[in-house]
């Protein structure tokens, strides 16, 4: 068990002053059986018209804001307290059949997981070839153990791939980030998730954060992997350090497409028309997050 206070500060600066539209903020700590949410606070400058929280289909909670006054910068200060609670990731049960692969879902739970079994970019093969490659490898070494190929998994792409730095942009394909060996926590997550569905076994992405070295001043946000299993319900694997996700971890974020887990999510539109300018609009993104923890 542990607490963590999390000061995550967003900033947007742009060239010229832009009209705000309506912008989705997805740094809301969850509060479930894995962990719970002590305190929060959220300060936006300049001052939203309006703000509204609203639950998206997978529980996050999504902090919808509005504005009038245009500008040329946005910030966002979030301040949360919260105690994570699973000390053991495997203290669980699984149900009769799902402990070998495929798992056998029953057809109401099948049709709830469908979302997080079909791959969220459509490709022409519909699973990624690498992923289908990598999977049946796995597979075979596991002995179709469920709980063996995770493992296996997460530890292959933890030894065999190079982390780097990459704050902006989507997660690229999970082939590439095989074939080259090399990805960022989004892109490996990504990737785990692809393998999982190639063999039948329902899997989200998730954002938020790591404690990381206690010794640190900043850090970045984290993304890692949870799998669905019968009986233990989602259950999270973090490629990018080998990890099964515990107490050290902190979700804000889930869902079966990366994007919809994206922090802050909106458009702006400037002033004055480019070609009245002949100025592009350009926008700088700087992030400072700090997090405290007290470990139990």
């Amino acid at each position: 068990m542990s607490q963590f206070n999390i000061d995550h500060l967003t900033t947007y600066r742009y060239n010229q002053a832009v009209f705000l539209k309506p912008h989705l903020y997805r740094l809301y700590p969850h509060s479930h059986g894995h962990q719970r949410l002590l305190s929060y606070q959220l300060d936006v400058t300049p001052k939203p018209l309006g703000r509204s929280s609203v639950v998206d289909l997978d529980g996050n909670t999504v902090i919808k804001l509005w504005f009038e006054q245009p500008t040329e910068q946005l910030q966002l200060q979030s301040q949360s307290r919260v105690e994570t609670l699973q000390t053991n990731p495997f203290e669980y049960l699984l149900d009769d059949g799902a402990e070998r692969l495929p798992i056998d879902y029953p057809s109401s739970l099948r049709s709830q997981l469908l979302p997080y079994l079909t791959p969220p970019v459509v490709i022409p093969q519909g699973v990624d070839p690498v992923a289908v490659e990598l999977a049946e490898e796995l597979l075979h070494l596991a002995d179709h153990q469920t709980l063996r190929f995770l493992n296996d998994l997460n530890q292959r792409i933890y030894s065999q791939c190079n982390y780097v730095t990459r704050l902006e942009g989507d997660p690229q394909p999970p082939g590439i980030t095989w074939r080259t060996k090399r990805g960022s926590c989004r892109d490996v997550t990504v990737l785990f998730a692809a393998v999982c569905r190639a063999v039948g076994l329902a899997a989200r992405f998730v954002s938020g954060y790591q404690e990381g070295d206690p010794d640190q001043e900043d850090y970045d946000l984290h993304a890692w992997v949870e799998v669905y299993l019968p009986g233990a319900g989602w259950r999270g694997y973090d490629p990018t350090h080998g990890l099964a996700v515990a107490d050290g971890h902190i979700s804000v974020a889930a869902s079966p497409y990366p994007r919809s887990a994206a922090p802050v999510q909106g458009s702006v539109t400037p002033i004055q028309p480019v070609w009245e300018t002949g100025q592009p609009l350009k926008t700088n993104l700087e992030t400072r997050i700090r997090i405290q923890g007290d470990r139990r």
